[in-house]
């Protein structure tokens, strides 16, 4: 697992990297209560482990994320720099967010993030 500095993790997150390696970047802020996958056990369980195997993937959480609260990223995803993961979403395996996105929903959908502006007198 790697973390990047000045990121934050909030409380009752799971980070799992038991079985596949997970980045997060730079300046990453994950609220409370989210998830970030690395594996399953879908197709083991529902053959009655006849599938031996624990099914698992790298993710990637690039810097300057936010991740909301409750959020689930599964394995294999690719969340871009400076991307919000709104509060709940569920992010699907395999999922590639480009940078500057928002992404938010059940199964969660993406659309380009409007950038704040850094001055808001401006």
């Amino acid at each position: 697992m790697h973390i990047g500095e000045d990121t934050w993790i909030g409380p009752f997150t799971v980070i799992d990297g038991e079985y596949d390696h997970i980045t997060l970047g730079r300046g990453v802020n994950v609220s409370s209560g989210a998830q970030i996958l690395t594996h399953d056990t879908v197709k083991r369980c529902i053959t009655g482990r006849e599938y031996a195997h624990i099914d698992h993937k790298p993710t990637t959480i690039g810097d300057h994320v936010f991740i909301g609260t409750n959020a689930v990223i599964l394995k294999g995803c690719h969340i871009g720099d400076r991307s919000v993961v709104a509060a709940g979403a569920v992010v699907l395996e395999d999922t590639i967010v480009p940078s500057d996105s928002l992404v938010y929903g059940v199964p969660a959908k993406i659309k380009p993030l409007q950038k704040p502006h850094a001055n808001p007198l401006q």
